[in-house]
């Protein structure tokens, strides 16, 4: 089934909107752990979000599309994994409306998975870039984050780092800190390779970079990032959100660390610096479609979009919206053009590759 929406949304003072806020028989039941699920599937005044964002700054933005449009918003958080798999289990009587995650490869899964629906609204189509969207509507970016090369200030100098592909070159072996091949992001950075220069310029890729590791894979972004300040390795790979977040930081220890490190944008004379998403779609079995289709539309509101990369420090998708000083001051680059669907099309092949490469 695909839904259709053609009404184009706005927000704050000009957001009109006739809402229908059905009485509906939907109830809620507490499960362990204090999280409320919808326990019916018939339309009422609500609609059901399963996110796997964790921001005060969300809830706040939920609050004020209530207020908006008396749509009142039920949130179940979790890890992604954890809430595909839930969607799966639930079934036809999955009260889901709305899934948001991280990284298009869990998006991709999920779409695979066939909890997704397609949908076609004239707002998301014209708000979301091409490439940052399903082409037929199963799930539409909502923020952007770039992996960069974080390098030692100390021990590299901003001249000798160029290509993502580069740090295969034999001059940095020993000199690369990395987290381990089952992270997502990881895997959809090499996917992109895939797309780009095939399977076998890919492998060859991974061979040289997994033998430039100064140790085995380990930790996560922050801890990359810690391992480059130490001075345990010159370089590695991070999403820029985990750098602001520490340039954001109070904490004496974290601003030293940041003083240590600098930020690279790679690709910049080729096609650009891989760019990942978080999204959203609607769920296949929504109780309440036309009040998640414009869940989705409020989320990609100029002003909406703001408070909402902000909160983790990331690119807004929607041309117009602001991100903040702290994202801006990590500078100005080139991204990718390439469609984000390709990580999760390539992802099996990637992860194939990153094992036969030798990559923990």
């Amino acid at each position: 089934m695909k839904i259709t929406r053609r009404s184009l949304i706005g927000f704050g003072a000009g957001f009109a909107i006739a809402v229908t806020a059905g009485c509906g028989n939907q109830s809620t039941t507490t499960e362990a752990g204090g999280n409320e699920t919808a326990t019916s599937s018939e339309p009422s005044g609500e609609v059901n979000l399963y996110s796997s964002r964790h921001y005060d700054s969300d809830q706040e933005l939920y609050d004020n599309f209530t207020k908006e449009t008396g749509i009142k918003v039920n949130l179940i958080e979790g890890k992604a994994a954890e809430l595909i798999e839930r969607i799966e289990s639930e079934g036809e009587n999955s009260p889901a409306d709305v899934l948001i995650t991280v990284d298009v490869g869990n998006l991709w899964k999920a779409e695979q998975e066939g909890i997704l629906q397609p949908v076609s609204s004239s707002v998301l189509e014209s708000t979301v870039p091409a490439n940052f969207r399903d082409s037929e509507g199963s799930w539409f970016a909502l923020t952007k984050r770039a992996r960069v090369i974080i390098y030692n200030k100390e021990n590299v100098k901003p001249g000798e780092l160029s290509t993502y592909e580069d740090l295969a070159d034999p001059k940095w072996k020993g000199r690369i800190c990395m987290r381990s091949s089952d992270n997502i992001y990881n895997q959809s950075l090499v996917a992109s390779v895939v797309e780009k220069a095939g399977e076998e310029k890919a492998e060859e890729w991974l061979k040289g970079l997994v033998a430039n590791f100064a140790r085995s894979p380990e930790g996560n972004d922050v801890g990359q990032i810690k391992s480059v300040a130490s001075g345990e390795c010159d370089i590695s790979l991070v999403n820029t959100y985990y750098v602001a977040r520490l340039k954001q930081s109070d904490e004496a220890e974290n601003q030293e660390i940041v003083e240590k490190i600098g930020v690279f944008f790679p690709n910049q004379e080729e096609e650009g610096t891989h760019v990942n998403i978080s999204g959203a779609g609607v769920a296949v079995n929504a109780p309440n479609q036309e009040n998640a289709v414009q869940f989705l539309e409020y989320l990609t509101t100029p002003e909406a979009q703001e408070v909402f990369a902000n909160a983790n420090n990331e690119y807004p998708v929607v041309i117009g919206a602001e991100s903040n000083e702290v994202v801006e001051g990590l500078g100005e680059f080139q991204e990718s053009s390439l469609d984000v669907k390709a990580y999760g099309e390539k992802n099996a092949a990637a992860v194939q590759l990153m094992d036969r490469a030798g990559w923990k």
